[in-house]
C-alpha cells in the first residue's frame, strides 16, 4: 500500500540533505510555486529562473525554517521575495511619480461570470513591471505600502500612485476582454 506524503513530512528529509525528499517536495510545490512567480515575471521564462532560484534558497536555507506557520507558506514567502530581488536586480529606470500623480481612484466593479484565473493571471502578466510588482504585492500578498516601498526601495506614494495605475489599467484591460460589459458603481 502506497503512503501518502504530506508537505509538511518532506521537511524533515529536506532538513537532513536527503535529495529524494528535495526531489518530492519540489515535484510537489513546483506547479503551484511556479503560479506564484508567473504573478510577478514578465515572462515564464523569468518565472522559471525565479522558481528555480526560489527552490535553491529553500534548499539552502531549509534550517532557518522554524515552524511559525505552514511550511508551504514559508516556501511561498521565499518565492515572493526571490521574484522581488529579480525584479530589483533587473529594474533599469526604476519607479519615479510626483506626488500630485498620487489620486484616490472610485471603486468599480466589473461581472467576473466569462473571466477564467488564467485569463486574469495573463492580463496581470502583462501590467507594467512596476504595476504588477505593486499590484502582486499589496492586492495578492498582503503588503502594506510602507512594505513595498521598502522591498522596492520606492516611497510609499510611489508605491499608492503604481497600485492605483494599475487597477486603472487592469479595468481597462477587463473591460475590453468583457466586450464593454463594466459597471461604475
Amino acid at each position: 500500500m502506497e503512503q501518502t506524503v504530506t508537505i509538511e513530512s518532506l521537511y524533515e528529509g529536506c532538513k537532513v540533505g536527503n535529495r529524494q525528499a528535495q526531489e518530492k517536495l519540489y515535484h510537489a510545490m513546483a506547479s503551484k510555486m511556479l503560479g506564484v512567480c508567473l504573478r510577478y515575471a514578465s515572462s515564464t521564462f523569468e518565472a522559471e529562473d525565479v522558481l528555480q532560484t526560489g527552490f535553491i534558497k529553500v534548499f539552502r536555507h531549509i534550517d532557518s525554517y522554524r515552524g511559525a506557520g505552514s511550511f508551504e507558506g514559508w516556501i511561498r514567502r521565499i518565492m515572493v521575495n526571490t521574484a522581488i530581488e529579480t525584479y530589483r536586480k533587473n529594474q533599469r529606470g526604476g519607479l519615479s511619480v510626483e506626488m500630485e500623480e498620487v489620486y484616490e481612484d472610485t471603486q468599480q466593479t466589473f461581472s467576473m461570470d466569462a473571466l477564467e484565473c488564467e485569463d486574469l493571471l495573463r492580463i496581470i502578466q502583462t501590467l507594467p513591471d512596476g504595476y504588477r510588482m505593486v499590484f502582486n504585492m499589496y492586492a495578492l500578498e498582503g503588503f502594506s505600502h510602507k512594505e513595498i516601498a521598502e522591498a522596492l526601495q520606492i516611497s510609499e506614494g510611489a508605491s499608492k500612485s503604481q497600485l492605483s495605475r494599475a487597477r486603472t489599467w487592469l479595468k481597462e484591460k477587463l473591460k475590453q476582454l468583457e466586450g464593454g460589459n463594466y459597471e461604475s458603481r
